[in-house]
């Protein structure tokens, strides 16, 4: 039977994704890999797992990629640039870049070898552009970072499944199905607490995997749907 694996925030760090991948889930081309988002930003090679995942789609691998908050906030920052205007000798601010370079985009930027955003390939930009913002199964909801549970339809509200820290599920308003989630780093504890409680209404599966210097935090996770299995790559690109 194929397995279902959920893979969150890898922010740049390409070496822990190809050891999760390659030597712990060793997924089969029946085998699906939800990735949850964040792909990009904070670790040192946004680029390089970019082209990881989308050449795991190239080679027949089945594949749902979800969008995080920070590849909305790339795809904002590089539309931006676009956009900006010169005057004489001056040039326009770029806000939306001015922000995403304090939250992770210094970091993406080096790892595409330019200072000038127009130089990132743009197949690469609209990839991360056209990217769903959840997927339902028929136990599960995926998302980056939560719904909106305060309004009638939570698909309805986009921002939030993007930006959200907090939320209350209520589960009749999804078909009774569990949230999972990442965007918001978790310890191992509680990560292991939600998976082992039945009754617990969603699953955070963000351990903070570019924070390599916080007890309890700095890996990257997989959990398999029907077994419920964690696997644990501790981060190797931060050494």
């Amino acid at each position: 039977m194929p397995k279902q694996w959920v893979i969150p925030d890898i922010h740049g760090c390409k070496r822990s994704l190809i050891s999760l991948i390659e030597t712990q889930i060793v997924p089969s081309k029946e085998d699906m890999l939800f990735f949850l988002g964040d792909f990009v930003d904070r670790g040192p090679d946004s680029k390089g797992v970019l082209d990881y995942v989308m050449g795991l789609q190239d080679q027949g691998h089945s594949i749902v990629a979800l969008k995080g908050n920070h590849e909305e906030f790339f795809v904002n920052s590089y539309d931006e640039e676009k956009e900006v205007k010169s005057f004489l000798f001056f040039k326009q601010a770029n806000k939306s870049k001015a922000q995403w370079l304090k939250h992770g985009g210094e970091e993406a930027m080096l790892s595409f070898g330019t200072e000038n955003m127009l130089d990132i390939p743009e197949h690469y930009i609209e990839w991360m552009r056209n990217l769903p913002l959840y997927h339902l199964l028929d136990k599960f909801v995926l998302v980056h970072a939560g719904l909106n549970f305060e309004i009638p339809d939570p698909f309805e509200d986009t921002q939030t499944m993007l930006w959200v820290r907090e939320f209350k599920v209520k589960s009749y308003k999804i078909g009774f199905r569990k949230v999972i989630h990442g965007h918001v780093p978790v310890s191992l504890d509680f990560i292991d607490l939600t998976i082992k409680s039945p009754s617990y209404p969603f699953i955070d599966l963000d351990n903070g995997c570019y924070m390599s210097n916080r007890s309890g935090f700095g890996n990257l996770l997989a959990l398999e749907l029907d077994s419920m299995e964690l696997k644990i790559q501790p981060n190797i690109d931060m050494d």
